[in-house]
C-alpha cells in the first residue's frame, strides 16, 4: 500500500517531500488530467530560485512549452466557434469567419494575458503549492501576476509532455483551468463554472471542486445524499459533483463529456443560489471601485448579466495651443444616464467616464 506521502523531489542528493497523495489528487482533479509521471506535475510548481539553491529541475522550459500550446489551443477553439467552410458558389470551399483578424486578436489577447492567467491560478488555489527559493519566499513573489502566469503555462507544458501532446487532453486541461467560454461569451449559461468558482472563493475563501466521473452509477457519487440536480431522463456518459467546503449542499450535473457535465452542474448551482438569494448582489461583486479598474469592473458586471456591455464613444478637440482634448462618453443601454469625461489622454478619459458610470450603477441598480 502506498504511503499518503509519496511524492518527492530530488535536490542535492536528498529527497524533499512537497505534496501528499490528497494534494496531488486535488490538483489533478482541478486540472482535469491524471498525470502518469507525477514528477512532471511537481516540476511545474518549482521556480528557478529553488533549483538554484537546491539543484534539480525547474518550470522554465515547461512554461515556454505551455505558452505555445496555450496559443495553439485558443486559436483552434476560436476557429471552431466562429469559423466555417462555405461553398455557396458551388466552385470553391472557402473558409470564412464571423469575426475579422482584429476581433480575434483582441479575444485571444484577453484569454492569454497575464492578468487572466494569474486570476485563474487564484481561483484554482494553485499558488499555495509553489516551490520557491528563500529569496522568493522573503519577497513574496508568489503573490505577483507574472509568477502565477508562469505557473499556469508550466502546468499546461507538463500536461503536453506527460500526454505526449495529446490534443484532447490539452484541450480539456485548458478548458478546465481557463474556462475560455466565460471570457468569450456574455451568456450566463456559458459562464456558470467561473461564477461558481468566484462565489466559493468570495463567500467561503475556498475553491469549488468539480468531481467528474465516467458514470453516474459510480459508488462515490451514490453514497452522497445531499446533492441538488435537475431532473434528468435517459443516460449520460459523465456526471459531475460540485463540492464547496463550508456549504451544506452539493450540486450534480450530467453531460456527454466531462466539460459538459461540469457546465451542467454549474448551471444547477447558479440557478439554485440565485433562486434562494445566496448569490452575490451587484454590490458584493465589486470590492472597491477605482479608476484604474473601472473599465474591467463594468465589463465584469455586464458579463454577469446585470446589464448590457458598456459602449464608449470618443470625440477629439484641441485647446488654443493645439494640444488634444479627448472626450469619452460611456453608455449602457439599460440606463438612461450617460457619463462624459475629458482628458488630454484618450485612455484616461475612458477610465474616468467608466468610473462615473460604475459608481452610478452600484448606487442605483435594483435587483430583480
Amino acid at each position: 500500500m502506498l504511503s499518503d506521502v509519496f511524492f518527492t523531489f530530488l535536490s542535492n542528493n536528498k529527497k524533499e517531500i512537497f505534496m501528499n497523495r490528497k494534494e496531488i489528487e486535488k490538483i489533478e482533479r482541478r486540472i482535469g488530467y491524471p498525470f502518469k509521471n507525477k514528477d512532471l506535475l511537481q516540476q511545474a510548481f518549482v521556480r528557478r530560485s529553488y533549483s538554484r539553491e537546491n539543484g534539480g529541475g525547474d518550470n522554465e522550459v515547461l512554461e515556454f512549452i505551455g505558452d505555445t500550446v496555450l496559443d495553439y489551443v485558443i486559436v483552434k477553439l476560436l476557429v471552431e466557434l466562429f469559423g466555417f467552410i462555405d461553398n455557396k458558389d458551388g466552385d470553391y470551399n472557402e473558409f470564412f469567419c464571423d469575426y475579422d483578424e482584429s476581433k480575434l486578436t483582441n479575444i485571444k489577447r484577453k484569454l492569454v494575458e497575464k492578468e487572466t492567467l494569474a486570476y485563474r491560478i487564484d481561483l484554482l488555489g494553485f499558488a499555495e503549492y509553489l516551490i520557491l527559493g528563500k529569496g522568493d519566499i522573503k519577497n513574496e513573489v508568489y503573490k505577483t501576476l507574472s509568477v502565477k502566469e508562469d505557473l499556469f503555462e508550466a502546468i499546461i507544458g507538463a500536461v503536453a509532455i506527460d500526454s505526449k501532446w495529446n490534443i484532447k487532453d490539452l484541450e480539456e486541461a485548458i478548458e478546465n483551468m481557463l474556462d475560455p467560454l466565460y471570457y468569450i461569451s456574455d451568456k450566463t449559461e456559458w459562464q456558470c463554472v467561473t461564477l461558481i468558482q468566484e462565489w466559493a472563493r468570495k463567500k467561503y475563501n475556498t475553491t469549488a471542486d468539480f468531481v467528474c466521473h465516467s458514470s453516474y452509477e459510480n459508488p462515490v457519487m451514490l453514497k452522497r445524499a445531499n446533492w441538488i440536480q435537475n431532473p434528468k431522463t435517459g443516460s449520460a456518459k459523465y456526471d459531475c459533483l460540485i463540492i464547496v467546503d463550508g456549504f451544506d449542499s452539493e450540486f450534480r450535473g450530467f453531460g456527454e463529456s466531462p466539460n459538459e457535465a461540469r457546465l451542467d452542474a454549474a448551471r444547477v448551482a447558479y440557478d439554485y443560489l440565485k433562486k434562494n438569494g445566496l448569490f452575490f448582489s451587484i454590490r458584493d461583486e465589486i470590492e472597491q471601485s477605482s479608476k484604474e479598474k473601472a473599465i474591467n469592473q463594468l465589463e465584469t458586471l455586464a458579463r454577469r448579466g446585470y446589464f448590457e456591455i458598456p459602449e464608449y464613444k470618443f470625440t477629439e478637440t484641441h485647446d488654443k495651443d493645439g494640444n488634444p482634448i479627448w472626450q469619452a462618453t460611456c453608455i449602457i443601454e439599460d440606463f438612461e444616464k450617460v457619463f462624459n469625461a475629458a482628458s488630454s489622454s484618450k485612455k484616461n478619459a475612458k477610465k474616468e467616464a467608466a468610473l462615473e458610470m460604475l459608481n452610478y450603477v452600484l448606487e442605483n441598480y435594483e435587483e430583480d
